[in-house]
């Protein structure tokens, strides 16, 4: 489904070369990445959907490497095949919550599943916020409109990046077996990126990432 293989990515030419253990995800399954602040785990992330390329390396998604694809295509082919819950919700602040679930098929010029929006607003607990604007909700409501924009557009891989940094212990419990349950339900592979060891235990599919080491010559 998804494999990355000699990754290394620097931001600047003076900057730390992050260098990145092989890894895999297959279909519909589960992969934690698991590391400490500053070890490169959001760029990893944003490198395996191509929103970063890497200087070395490269990424397989359902047999298509992405190094391969530039510009709309790269676009087109991150908008149909990932789903990405950030750190940050990003939601338009000025649109309800139903609205902010219909932008990425606007931007991939296809109609909106609006009833699967509702159904996945109301299997998440916040189907009575959907006109509300995001601002409006707590962040726990919006962790849980993050998850139903990222799984509306039936995406194969889901990527959840700190989806439990700021959450207690049953809290943590609660979020990531929903997101667990909803990916399996949308039969999408789900990976998480993390630095919380308390989902250390959750996965047998897991990779440790280490600090920023230049890559094997």
């Amino acid at each position: 489904m998804i494999a990355c293989k000699d990754i290394a990515f620097q931001y600047q030419p003076d900057s730390p070369i992050l260098s990145f253990p092989d890894l895999a995800c297959s279909e519909k399954g589960q992969l934690l990445l698991l590391g400490n602040s500053g070890c490169g785990k959001t760029t990893l992330l944003h490198v395996m959907c191509g929103l970063l390329q890497p200087q070395q390396g490269s990424v397989q998604v359902q047999g298509q490497n992405l190094g391969a694809l530039n510009g709309k295509d790269l676009d087109r082919f991150r908008g149909e095949n990932f789903g990405v819950i950030f750190q940050q919700s990003h939601f338009i602040q000025s649109l309800s919550v139903l609205e902010n679930l219909a932008v990425p098929h606007f931007l991939l010029g296809q109609s909106f599943p609006k009833s699967k929006a509702h159904d996945l607003l109301e299997a998440l607990g916040i189907a009575h916020k959907a006109t509300e604007k995001p601002r409006s909700l707590s962040v726990g409501e919006q962790q849980r409109a993050s998850i139903a924009r990222a799984l509306v557009h039936e995406p194969s891989i889901v990527l959840a990046d700190e989806p439990t940094s700021a959450l207690d212990d049953d809290s943590t419990a609660a979020v990531i077996s929903l997101l667990e349950e909803q990916c399996a339900s949308a039969g999408a592979a789900l990976i998480v990126v993390t630095h919380d060891q308390r989902l250390k235990t959750r996965y047998n599919n897991r990779v440790e990432l280490n600090s920023a080491i230049p890559p094997a010559p």
